[in-house]
């Protein structure tokens, strides 16, 4: 069995890599959304021509990048949501709601301090994890039924 799993959400910390690396030895692929912050601020503008207004560049943009996001959703057997400590990610609600509503299997990577405010994602995602290890042990036990050593 192999697994196309989709890694959205916060783009600050290396919670991708620290997932990827600790599945290096796992069928799994990869996809997740251009996590250069200003490639994916610019990307319409630099592709479609600039913009006067701010509101229009961020649609260009979010328009733009919601080609590869819905690709990647759509074609991913797991999506995993990170909700970062910093920032309010909109971006990753949005995009755990879409998974839900494929029937996408949804883990969520949150602190415990956002809970309450995530409930409601955390009642529609399969699994909530805290640490990017723990998704890595999901990802194994569906795989290969082993349990964490």
């Amino acid at each position: 069995m192999s697994l196309k799993v989709y890694l959205s959400g916060e783009i600050h910390t290396d919670w991708r890599e620290q997932i990827v690396e600790g599945a290096k030895d796992l069928d799994v692929t990869f996809g997740g959304p251009v996590t250069d912050h200003a490639a994916s601020d610019d990307c319409g503008v630099a592709i479609l021509g600039a913009e006067s207004d701010k509101f229009w560049h961020d649609h260009k943009g979010a328009k733009v990048n919601a080609i590869r996001t819905r690709m990647g959703i759509e074609q991913a057997d797991v999506v995993v949501v990170r909700f970062g400590e910093q920032y309010k990610q909109w971006n990753a609600a949005f995009d755990a709601g879409m998974a839900a509503a494929l029937g996408k299997s949804l883990i969520v990577l949150s602190r415990p301090e956002h809970q309450h405010p995530l409930k409601e994602v955390h009642a529609a995602a399969l699994a909530v994890a805290e640490e990017p290890r723990q998704v890595v042990e999901i990802l194994r036990y569906v795989l290969t039924g082993a349990l964490p050593s």
